[in-house]
């Protein structure tokens, strides 16, 4: 049999989705008890759609059929930033062209030009991808000034399709790679960004303000990225999706980098099609069309990779996943793969050699710091840089790291490299797997600056160390917090992967919406 391709796999799910409607009804969200803390949602009546649980290919329907518009759309995810963002701090400013960019495309619609699914879908960017016109800051007021002068080529992409770049979210500060302990969804340029579900709780990986603000639907889908954890780990804590792809699919120019050997840009969403949808734009994905039944479990071998150092509420709630995959016919059998610790040893020596090469690249494109040794100069001269916590340990030690082209660093990432492939390629062929899964995320800690991040997650590196592609869907909860499966297959089954994700998605069921809750004790899985 053919490997399907990502468009007969994306094809197959908007049907799917059509026939069947959203897979999360909001109704879940009565089941916690209680009502939210912070403002009541922003949707106008009159859109006739729920924002919390609206797909992409039922919008189109909409804009299709007349009854919606883009222009309609965007003017609610802009009031409902206005309403909901000031809780949550994920949306670090808005794009003013966005109902200019919302009114063309309905141009298009009605002149039946559209350019695909993403046509007048609103869209938030992480502000580490350049987007001409706007700020682009990696959350550092050292990139503050000018914006730069082109786009990325991923926001080059989804112009190209008729997506509305909605505006630009708060990040952990240069990706989380700045100081020992850093506070994830802090930067100096946009404060702290707040995880909906509990407000005083951390949204988790460099990527935090675009998880959050789709868990408080800010926009339809947004771009997040990661080196290792930083698109799944936030959607995890966040109880959204969150698509890691195969290193090179997605284009990182225009992305301020932590290391070319692991850097990806990917799709987040509230469900597996919109993510899907929103790869099939970002990607250089060109597989052979082929059959595919996408979203079936049944005959699918899953390794689970318990984790009990996420603590046994976390395991509960891996244990009920493995009960509700196995109910809908898949094969789940327990696994450890090997390597973990070797990797753990190696990743980040290289990863400092790689920064300061890669950093020094990007800052010579832009106006500023134009290589790490001013980049650390100007935070030791800015107060503001220091607000949350003052470190920049690893800026420090990636200045005095060896260069790439020292044969001890080529050795460690050669070394990386195969037994980061070995770790899942020899699990899944010992055990004849589909996929990999495992926990994303334990619940959300306690936002602290003094402490710093609670956040040892061993489950992202591997696929991430590899340049192979994970998924995170929502599993369920601890608490009020989310807990998330991450998968993981090998290298470039993405399109497999978004499939196998879409069955567990309609199996586990787990969404439901945030209620911006100022605190919470611990409690049962569920």
């Amino acid at each position: 049999m053919r490997k399907p391709s990502l468009a007969t796999l994306v094809a197959a799910l908007v049907v799917g989705s059509l026939c069947a409607g959203a897979p999360r009804p909001r109704a879940e969200a009565a089941e916690a008890g209680g009502g939210m803390s912070s403002p009541p949602t922003a949707s106008p009546a009159e859109l006739g759609v729920d924002l919390d649980t609206v797909t992409i290919p039922e919008l189109q329907a909409r804009m299709a059929g007349g009854s919606l518009n883009s222009s309609a759309l965007t003017s609610a995810y802009l009031r409902r930033i206005k309403d909901i963002d000031p809780t949550i701090h994920a949306v670090l400013r808005t794009d003013p062209t966005a109902l200019r960019q919302a009114a063309a495309s309905d141009a298009r619609h009605r002149h039946g030009a559209t350019r695909g699914p993403l046509d007048g879908i609103p869209v938030l960017l992480k502000d580490n991808v350049n987007t001409r016109g706007l700020p682009t800051t990696a959350g550092s007021l050292a990139l503050a000034g000018s914006p730069p002068d082109t786009d990325a080529d991923l926001v080059t992409r989804l112009r190209e399709a008729g997506a509305v770049i909605l505006g630009k979210t708060n990040l952990s500060e240069w990706a989380n790679f700045r100081a020992a302990k850093p506070t994830s969804g802090w930067s100096a340029v946009g404060g702290q960004t707040n995880n909906p579900y509990v407000l005083d709780r951390n949204p988790c990986g460099s990527s935090a303000g675009s998880g959050a603000a789709l868990a408080a639907s800010l926009a339809q889908v947004a771009i997040g990225t990661e080196t290792d954890g930083s698109i799944v780990c936030p959607a995890g804590m966040n109880g959204v999706v969150g698509h890691k792809p195969s290193l090179g699919l997605v284009s990182q120019a225009g992305v301020v980098p932590i290391s070319a050997e692991q850097d990806t840009a990917g799709p987040m969403a509230r469900n597996v099609i919109d993510t899907a949808l929103t790869f099939s734009v970002l990607s250089d994905d060109r597989t052979a069309a082929g059959p595919t039944d996408p979203g079936a479990l049944r005959g699918k071998r899953i390794g689970l990779w318990r984790l009990p150092s996420l603590g046994p509420e976390v395991d509960a709630v891996m244990t009920r996943t493995a009960k509700r995959l196995r109910t809908a016919g898949a094969e789940v059998v327990e696994v450890t793969p090997p390597y973990q610790q070797r990797l753990t040893e190696l990743e980040f020596p290289a990863l400092l050699s790689e920064f300061h090469r890669d950093i020094d690249a990007y800052l010579a494109t832009r106006e500023g710091p134009r290589d790490l040794a001013e980049l650390i100069e100007f935070n030791r001269a800015h107060p503001a840089e220091q607000t949350c916590f003052a470190g920049q340990e690893l800026f420090e030690q990636a200045l005095a790291a060896p260069a790439t082209t020292d044969p001890e660093y080529r050795a460690m990432r050669a070394e990386l490299k195969d037994l980061s492939r070995r770790s899942i390629d020899e699990t899944m062929a010992a055990h004849h797997l589909d996929a990999i899964a495992s926990p994303t995320n334990p619940p959300a800690w306690t936002t602290d600056c003094a402490r710093g991040d609670n956040d040892v997650i061993p489950s992202s590196t591997p696929a991430a160390v590899a340049g192979y592609p994970s998924l995170s869907v929502p599993a369920g909860f601890v608490d009020e917090l989310p807990v998330g499966l991450l998968l993981m297959a090998g290298d470039h089954e993405d399109t497999e992967l978004l499939s196998l994700g879409a069955g567990v998605e309609r199996r586990l069921h787990a969404w439901r919406a945030p209620r911006y809750l100022p605190t919470v004790g611990t409690g049962a899985s569920r």
